[in-house]
């Protein structure tokens, strides 16, 4: 490795602070680590003065090993070690990162250099006379497949010929860089081959299988009608008979079904919501609370084990459900803990937003009757213990922070995200 060193004392500037939003940037990552190890997080933090100034200067370093409370030597060690910290000025504009590695060195990436040398400066980190642009020859870049290429701030531009690179050149030096669309240059798509697909060229190989494509399309159909789902109609028991209608309905003690709940008109419903509504209601739903099927019970046990375990608050209980049967079944754990909102609400928030939250856990909280933001972000201490319990891997609402994310995206979407947490959702 050759030897990394600070810029002159001439380029230096006097002080170094980070912008507002660089500041809070900051602080997050910062108590993303344990109490005692708050030092790890120079890495990031240099990185983030170094995308606000364009480079890191010692300023930079020397105040960020403050803020850490770590010796300034210590961030002097890792801003020399790490080549992705640029240690002088670069191009304002562009600092160009030519890949020599063997796949694009084999691929062409000399001829990249000299198109570098002759229309930006013969040597390397060295800007051109306006100090608008620079460039570096650096390792692998890890398209490899896509070679030769360069990189750009955080884009990387494929498959490239001296012409291209020339041309990409020119319009970072007129200030349009925002114009080059970063990815593969010679029109292929991603890394497939330069000839096109030459396997997994129908949709049927490429899908799992056809009931995978059908449950996605099912899901899309009941996301784009919720109203079908709670409408879903409910299979009557074998014994008991069928109504001709109600003025032939013996009279009993069960309310009448709410008209939110009575199967729609198959001249007013979409195929596709048709097709969605046809799926049994689960066994823990409203349209089955009344239902005293053993197995509710069995599954309840082996969900939840015995039935000496604390109940979460009360804003988790939903609403007695009066049997129709003359002696209704005992309500298992789960219908006692069952949280509030069993009816799927008109605006379904995307909770895969909050990190930690895949589709597989999205479904297992859409079970449980949980759809928006707000009631994550009203959890207490007792409905993240019975959340939990549903969740294979337990411990991670309260290690991902479930609450504090949502609050934030109910509060103000993405927007809010980022504000607080300095990121976007992922």
């Amino acid at each position: 490795m050759s030897v990394r060193r600070l810029a002159e004392a001439s380029a230096q500037p006097a002080s170094f602070a980070f912008n507002r939003a660089n500041a809070a940037a900051a602080k997050q990552w910062i108590k993303k680590y344990p109490k005692g190890r708050e030092q790890s997080a120079i890495i990031p933090l240099l990185m983030i003065a170094q995308e606000q100034e364009g480079w890191v200067t010692k300023a930079a370093i020397e105040t960020i090993s403050d803020m850490l409370g770590m010796p300034r030597i210590r961030g002097l060690e890792v801003a020399t070690f790490y080549t992705q910290y640029q240690l002088n000025p670069v191009g304002t504009r562009a600092h160009i990162q030519v890949c020599g590695t063997t796949p694009c060195m084999l691929r062409g990436s000399e001829a990249l250099m000299d198109v570098c040398r002759s229309k930006i400066h013969h040597d390397q980190f060295h800007t051109n006379d306006k100090g608008t642009l620079s460039w570096e020859e650096v390792e692998c870049l890890g398209a490899c497949v896509n070679a030769p290429m360069v990189m750009i701030f955080k884009d990387t531009f494929e498959d490239l010929t001296p012409e291209r690179l020339a041309e990409i050149i020119d319009l970072y030096g007129a200030g349009k860089g925002a114009e080059v669309k970063p990815g593969p240059q010679d029109g292929r798509t991603g890394s497939e081959p330069a000839s096109g697909l030459t396997s997994l060229k129908s949709e049927k190989a490429i899908l799992k299988s056809t009931r995978d494509r059908e449950a996605r399309e099912a899901a899309k159909a009941a996301k784009a009608a919720p109203d079908a789902i709670i409408a879903a109609p409910v299979p009557a028991p074998a014994a008991a008979p069928v109504a001709p209608s109600n003025a032939s309905k013996p009279k009993t003690d069960a309310p009448e079904t709410s008209p939110a709940l009575k199967t729609p008109s198959k001249a007013k419903v979409a195929p596709a919501a048709e097709k969605a509504a046809s799926v049994s209601a689960p066994l823990h739903s409203a349209a089955n609370a009344n239902k005293a099927a053993p197995e509710v019970e069995q599954v309840s046990k082996q969900r939840n084990g015995p039935k000496t375990k604390a109940e979460p608050a009360a804003a988790f209980k939903a609403p007695e459900t009066k049997a129709p049967a003359a002696k209704a079944a005992k309500p298992s754990l789960e219908d006692k803990n069952r949280p509030a909102g069993i009816d799927k609400p008109a605006l379904v928030d995307d909770l895969k937003l909050i990190s930690g939250v895949g589709p597989k856990i999205e479904g297992v909280l859409h079970s449980l009757g949980i759809y928006t933001f707000a009631q994550v972000a009203s959890w207490k201490k007792a409905e993240r213990e019975w959340v939990d319990g549903y969740l294979s891997f337990h411990g991670r609402i309260d290690r991902d922070d479930w609450v504090k994310q949502a609050k934030a995206l109910a509060k103000g979407g993405v927007a809010e995200y980022i504000r607080v947490f300095g990121k976007k959702p992922v």
